[in-house]
Order: structure tokens, then C-alpha cells, then sequence
């Protein structure tokens, strides 16, 4: 029997005190290690390992990014979930930051890559740093929206994903609704042929994308279900009804890309997993907005307890 969906809002949903949780300025004890993490096409993607400072937790967490955003953005968020005992990975996408590899025009990278080889050599070298059996995979938008295609999916013992959704245009909302057509469509196109790859950076959405990203983007989001359109084209494994890993979603009433609809969109996906969504409402934090972006933020960090909340199993 497939497993209900359950949505909440924050305050009920979790039963917890910000005593709970460490709280502390950063010193040198707190610092990462860098990494490079091989993977299996032989692709070396940078990465930063937090090692944990308090009571170890049991399950390592693998922060995999947004579309553009580096690891340098979850820093603050990694080294505190560091000091409530857990051992944590970040890393960048290949094409992205650090994992770069040339000049952007020339890289192949695409999404398809990030879900099959990155996500999943990413799970493989933080069990080989952590000495655990399982991750939890906390992903930020895509990065949240990606297991259904990774082979090593069964390592993972939970997926908490932040601003997860499909991001399928016609379940946008706002400004975004109006962008995201302009930038998918001429844009995108055009700029791969005159630039070669996808420039987000001019519009104030992260790093610029590898063409094949920007390409795969587009596509995905111009239907319901995300990579699930790429099945029997550029992916020709789907695992999405083999996990059975359960899966929380935490989204903002002001999410303009992560809305409702959209979150639902990916969640169906996953038919044998339970899942869980949790919608915050930034005025009940004392927040003006949360947006997409913001709850890793060090201006935004009481709702840092909400997101760790999540990851206990």
C-alpha cells in the first residue's frame, strides 16, 4: 500500500525546544577539511568535510546543492550541523564552482550527470570518511530532486530536501512565473549558441550553467516530473519506485519555485516511500520572506532546528 503524504506546518510538526540545539560562534575547531571525490567516470568534484564536534550523530549528512549554488553557501548551515554531532559533506556539481574543470563553454556536464555520478559518489566518500552504513541526503532544490536516478540510492536512509519541488512552470508563482518561460526559452537557447552555456549569473541565479545543465533544466521543467522526462532518453535506470526511503520536504508559503503543487509534483515520484511536507510561514519565525533560498542563511538560522528536526530517523 503506497504511504500517505502528510503536511504540516513547522510548530505542530515537530516536537522540539531551540534548547535543544548548539549554538555558538565559529572558531578554529569547526573548520572542514577539503576533499576531492572521484567519481565513477573518474570526474573529480571538489567537496569540504565538516567532521562532527559534538556526541556523534549515527547517520553522516550529504548536503547536495541547488542548480548553481556552491558549497561555500551551506557553509554556515554545514558547521552548525557539525556542532550537533554530525558528520557532514558538502560539494559542487561538476561544471559548478570548484568542480569545474576548463572553461564553462566546454563543459559537458549536465543534470542526469549530477544525479547518477555525482550524488552518488558523493554518498560513497562521505561512508568511506564517516565509517556509517547509510547517509541521509539533505538536497536544496535539485539537489533534493535527484535520488530517483542514482544508483547507490539505498545507501541513503532518508531524504530531507529543502525547497524540493519539480519546479514545473505552470506551477510557478509570481515573478518567477514570468522569468522562468523568458529564461527556458530565448534566453537559454540563445545564449548556448552565442556564449555556450547558460548565463544564470546575469539574472541573479547563481554560477553560470553548463550548457547541457541550462539544456536539461528547460526540459525537465517544461513538464510535470522533473527528470522522470528524461526516462528512456538520457537515463535509462529509474529507481524512483524502488526507494522506499522516507522523505520530508520542507517548503516556504513565499517559494515561488517550491510551491505546493509543485511539491506534490515530486513527491509522487516516489510511490513506496513515505513522505512528508512541511510548509513554513515566514512571519511566524519573524521572517519577511524565506523565499527559495534564504533558510540557509545565517540571518535565517532558528529555522536551522526546523531542517535538523527532520533528519532524525
Amino acid at each position: 500500500m503506497t504511504p500517505k503524504s502528510e503536511i504540516a506546518t513547522a510548530f505542530t510538526a515537530n516536537s522540539f525546544t531551540l534548547e535543544s540545539f548548539t549554538f555558538f560562534n565559529v572558531h578554529p575547531m569547526t573548520s572542514f577539511d577539503p576533499v576531492h571525490i572521484t567519481c565513477a567516470d573518474g570526474y573529480q568534484l571538489s567537496g569540504r568535510f565538516y567532521t562532527h564536534q559534538a556526541k556523534k550523530q549515527p547517520y553522516p549528512v550529504l548536503i547536495c546543492p541547488a542548480t548553481g549554488i556552491t558549497q561555500g553557501f551551506y557553509h554556515p548551515f554545514a558547521e552548525w550541523l557539525s556542532q550537533q554531532g554530525y558528520d557532514v559533506l558538502s560539494f559542487d556539481f561538476r561544471g559548478i564552482g570548484g568542480s569545474l574543470q576548463g572553461k564553462l563553454k566546454h563543459s559537458q556536464a549536465s543534470i542526469v550527470d549530477w544525479g547518477q555520478l555525482d550524488i552518488a559518489a558523493g554518498i560513497e566518500h562521505l561512508l568511506q570518511l564517516s565509517q556509517a552504513e547509510q547517509v541521509i541526503l539533505l538536497g536544496h532544490s535539485a539537489g533534493g530532486q535527484l535520488l530517483g536516478i542514482c544508483p547507490n540510492h539505498a545507501k541513503v536512509a532518508k531524504v530531507v530536501a529543502v525547497s524540493g519541488s519539480t519546479g514545473h512552470v505552470k506551477g510557478l508563482k509570481g515573478r518567477t512565473k514570468l522569468l522562468a518561460p523568458l529564461m527556458f526559452q530565448v534566453i537559454f537557447p540563445i545564449a548556448r549558441i552565442t556564449h555556450g552555456y547558460g548565463p544564470t549569473q546575469a539574472i541573479g541565479m547563481g554560477e553560470n550553467l553548463p550548457k547541457n545543465v541550462a539544456r536539461q533544466w528547460a526540459e525537465f521543467c517544461g513538464k510535470p516530473g522533473y527528470v522522470i522526462n528524461a526516462i528512456g532518453k538520457s537515463v535509462f535506470e529509474d529507481f524512483h519506485a524502488d526507494i522506499r526511503s522516507p522523505m520530508s520536504v520542507l517548503w516556504s508559503s513565499d517559494d515561488e519555485i517550491a510551491t505546493e503543487a509543485n511539491v506534490k509534483d515530486l513527491l509522487r515520484l516516489y510511490p513506496n516511500a513515505a513522505t512528508r511536507m512541511i510548509e513554513l510561514k515566514p512571519q511566524q519565525y519573524g521572517h519577511k520572506a524565506i523565499g527559495h533560498m534564504l533558510m540557509f542563511k545565517r540571518s535565517h538560522q532558528n529555522l536551522w532546528p526546523v531542517i535538523a528536526a527532520e533528519l532524525r530517523i
